[in-house]
Order: C-alpha cells, then structure tokens, then sequence
C-alpha cells in the first residue's frame, strides 16, 4: 500500500514535470490586451497617484514585471490604431485611417496579414475576444483574418448602444433602426459570418467587461492544456464612453463613473493574469497591456463621455498632437524582458515584425512594413529602440511626424475641441498654412506650447521632408486605397 502510494505520487510529480515541461519548451504563448481610449495620465502606473481613487494594481502590477514603456506611439483613433496594431503599416495602407463610422464600408481586405494571420502560420491557436472595429463586412471579421474563434464581438464601437435611443426620440425609419442594432456576435471556427448571439443594449453594457474577462480566462484555462502555444487578443471596451461600470464598481474611484470604468478594467485585467497564473504558464506567455489612443479629455457631458487624463502632453483623442498618440503601454515575459521603466520608442505598429522574430513567423515580402523589429532590444541585447520615428496621418493627409524629441506639423492640427468634444476621434482635422511646418521640442515642451521652428531648429525640417519621401518613395509599388471619406463621394 506504502510503495503503491510512493510510486502514485512519483508518477503525478513526473507527469507534472513533463506538461510543465513541455510548456517552457515551446513557443511563448502570447496575451495581448487592448484599451480602448484609455490616456497616459488614467493609469496610477504613470501619475504618481494624482489621479486619486482611480487606482490601478493589477495594470500597475504588470507594469512592474515587465518593461513599462513611457514613450509607447499610437494612431489617433480606435480604427486606425487597431489596423496599425494587426497589420504592422499605417493604417492609410489599409484604407482606416479615420474611425469606421455607421454606413462606412472598408476594413480588412481578404489579403491583408495579421497578427492573427502571422501566428496561426507558426503553429498558434489564435483567439480574439471583445472589440473589433476593423471594418462591418464578413471578410473583415476576425475568423477570416486569422483567428480561430471570436467571442463577445461586435462590429463598431461601443458608443452604438446610444444609437437606437437616439433613433427612437427622433423617430427614424424603421430599416435604419434594424441596419443600426448593435449585435454581440460569435465565431467558434474560421471562415463564415460571425453569428448574433444577443443584442448589446445600454444595460448589457454594464456587463460586457466581465464576460470578456470571463472568457478570455476559460481560453487560457484549456488552451494551457493543448501542445500548440496560444495566441489570444483581447479587446476591453473601457473606458470609451458610454461609462456605464458594473454596479459593483459604481463609486468606488472617487471620480465618477470615468474613474470608476479603469477600476473595473483594472480589476479584469486581473481575472486575465490571474488565470495565466493558475495555468501554470505565466514563464511561457508573453503579456502585451497597451492602450489604442489618448483619453477624450473635454466633454459636454463629462460623466457619460470621459474625463481622461493624457498626462503632461498635449491633445486628446482624434487629433495629432502627442496626447493623442502617446498612451499607456508594457510588456512581460519572464526570464526574457527585464523589468525596466523605458522611454525608447515604440509603436503600435512594432508588434507584428517583433513577434514574428520571436515566434519563427514568416512575414509576406510583397508589402511595406512601417513597424520595425524590437526583440533585440526587449531582450537587452540592445540598449537602444529601433525606432526614432513616426508619421500620423488624419484621412489621407499627413498631419504630424516625429523624430527623436521633435514633433513636426506641416499644417495647422484643428484639436477636437474646436469642433464638438463629443464626436472626438471624428472631428480632428487639419488645414494648410502658409507653408512652413511648425516644430516642437517635446522633451523640452511637452504641452507643446511654443514654436522652435526660428530658433535654430529649421534643420530639422530636413529631417521631416526625407522622412515622409521615404514614406511617398514606398507608394510608387504599393498605393494606398482611398482614404475614407464620407464627405466626398
């Protein structure tokens, strides 16, 4: 009886070993979580507490155990983010370089590559769980761009629950109430059109982050199990507005219901580490937690739209200035990314060619790629970015470069605010000038307050012109389709 027991417990210690094993032995699984509209300032990570009851320690937690990036670029919108983020280009390459609004075709094309795309072609279980935003077409669906399944889906953005009660008062026709419903859909394998599972009501908004965060947590749960690594994206919904948090975090920040929305994204977020953690392969799985955008940061109604914080910097969602582009970002993988606060640069757009490298993945050779290989320098091999660039574009117009610690405009950036705060993420736009970019020292000046352009600093109009050849010199063999537009037909 003795030896029989000896011999159960050896056989369970070795068989153990063996899966454990097994899963440091392979590919590094990959979690990549996405805010949505979350700014620099929201995360106490990065406000040194001055956000008061927003507390944030799970993302915080994270943030320590991996390289938390201070200088972390993005695209100035929801659409054009995600697209740079899953295609490695600017989002103009793909034709989203504005939000996808209601009646607006595009997306994802049948031949664009995606994140998905690259690591199921290197042997990965790809997921996606929550907001898509990335064209309303079937072929634009994350089941036809390299996902196996998606869960808890929905097409646009989460300001649609305010779209029929807005349609009722104005008594719109009812073909435009049923085209405008907003449906959770689901695709438990790929090709097809997502199903509709329910309709996503202002109420069930109050719901939806914990049954993302739910099953994200059963994927991991059976994924660790299997022999292929996994991949899975998860898309949060806070804090974009409707800020309408679970009632059990109603309050609790001391700051409204903004406030209250990264409490609960925080708090799911952990529910996601947590379940790595129970899996048994937090050393195997690399963890991505980036934002896709600045805060709205003006409101006409502050309590439903937002009161972000994009910390020091200038703007906010939907123009280009830095507060727009520059968000919250960081990355773990134990063993391999020393903890590290990190001001490089690193963009959105960086991911896909990282972790491709990473992963042994193949990229096609038949398109430009505008994000750039990091591993090197996650892995401490090299001390310094791959990257001292970025171009932001608004439509089909480029509206800001940086390089190095100068933001140069070649025209005159409208902020949201000029407009109507509400539809920020819509409205930034940009007008001609007289000729001459204007030119900021962002280290020097992060409000971006004053013009250096005559003090010295003209050289580095130089430096903007030979990037954006080099950008224009790529369109000769791969144009762009036509930048959305819904005001030029």
């Amino acid at each position: 009886m003795k030896n029989q027991l000896l011999k159960s417990i050896l056989f369970a210690g070795l068989s153990c070993a063996v899966s454990f094993g097994a899963q440091a032995a392979k590919k590094p699984n990959v979690v990549l979580m996405l805010a949505d509209n979350l700014g620099y300032g929201d995360l106490s990570a990065y406000n040194q507490g001055i956000r008061g009851g927003i507390k944030t320690p799970n993302i915080d937690q994270l943030a320590s155990e991996g390289m938390q990036m201070t200088q972390f670029l993005v695209e100035p919108g929801c659409t054009p983010s995600r697209a740079g983020l899953l295609t490695g280009q600017y989002s103009i390459r793909s034709g989203m370089s504005l939000i996808i609004a209601p009646g607006q075709g595009g997306g994802l094309q049948p031949d664009d590559v995606t994140l998905g795309t690259v690591l199921k072609s290197a042997g990965y279980n790809t997921a996606y769980v929550g907001k898509w935003h990335l064209g309303p077409g079937a072929h634009s669906q994350p089941q036809n761009q390299g996902f196996d399944s998606w869960q808890l889906g929905f097409k646009g953005s989460t300001d649609g629950v305010l779209y029929q009660a807005s349609m009722n008062t104005h008594n719109a026709p009812e073909a435009f109430k049923k085209a405008a419903t907003v449906n959770i859909l689901e695709a438990k394998k790929p090709g097809g059109a997502a199903k509709p599972v329910h309709v996503y009501t202002h109420e069930y908004r109050k719901q939806i982050e914990a049954d993302i965060a739910k099953a994200a947590s059963k994927y991991i749960k059976q994924q660790a199990k299997e022999e292929d690594p996994f991949f899975l994206m998860v898309g949060w919904t806070r804090p974009h507005f409707p800020n309408d948090p679970s009632p059990e975090f109603e309050g609790k920040s001391g700051a409204g219901l903004y406030g209250d929305s990264i409490v609960e994204l925080d708090a799911r977020t952990g529910e996601v580490l947590a379940a790595i953690e129970k899996a048994g392969v937090k050393d195997n799985t690399i963890v991505i937690w980036v934002s896709d955008n600045g805060a709205t940061v003006t409101a006409t109604t502050p309590e439903e739209i937002g009161q972000g914080s994009d910390g020091p910097f200038r703007g906010e969602l939907g123009d280009a200035y830095e507060g727009s582009i520059r968000t919250a970002g960081m990355i773990r993988w134990p063993g391999k990314i020393e903890p590290s606060i990190s001001n490089e640069m690193f963009s959105i757009h960086d991911f896909l060619p990282t972790l491709a490298k990473i992963t042994g993945a193949k990229l096609p050779q038949d398109r430009p790629y505008d994000g750039v290989d990091q591993t090197d320098f996650l892995l401490g091999k090299k001390e310094t970015s791959n990257r001292d660039h970025l171009i932001t574009f608004i439509g089909d117009r480029v509206a800001s470069v940086r390089w190095k610690q100068w933001r140069v405009y070649p025209m005159a950036v409208n902020p949201t605010t000029d407009t109507n705060p509400v539809l920020a993420g819509y409205l930034g736009s940009v007008q001609e000038t007289a000729g001459l970019p204007r030119i900021y020292n962002i280290e020097a000046d992060p409000r971006e307050i004053q013009d250096v352009a005559v003090n010295g600093n003209a050289w580095v109009m130089a430096m903007y012109a030979n990037i954006v050849a080099q950008y224009k010199a790529t369109l000769k063999d791969h144009p762009n389709p036509p930048a959305p537009n819904l005001t030029k037909f």
